[in-house]
């Protein structure tokens, strides 16, 4: 379980972010006010895909189609807190 590894949120959507999207390590400059959907030209709908894939496989939880929004991937803070919510549920 995800709690269990001591993962922190943050690093882990940070690493995902940088793995699926090719980002070569920039994503280390990003702050939780770092635009991402619209802003980084990488993150487009199949990234979003993956990107939602390996949330599910790295953190253990389900997303369903209907609880996917653009305002998720708006900033990397509206997105580690939706991995958040789902994995406070």
């Amino acid at each position: 379980m995800y709690l269990e590894q001591g993962l922190n949120t943050e690093n882990e959507v940070l690493s995902l972010l940088d793995e699926i999207l090719s980002l070569n390590g920039r994503s280390a400059e990003f702050s939780l006010n770092t635009p991402l959907l619209g802003a980084i030209p990488e993150l487009d709908s199949m990234a979003v895909v993956a990107l939602i894939t390996s949330f599910e496989d790295r953190f253990g939880f389900t997303v369903d189609d209907d609880e996917i929004e653009g305002s998720t991937f708006a900033t990397l803070g509206s997105l580690i807190a939706f991995v958040d919510a789902k994995l406070a549920s």
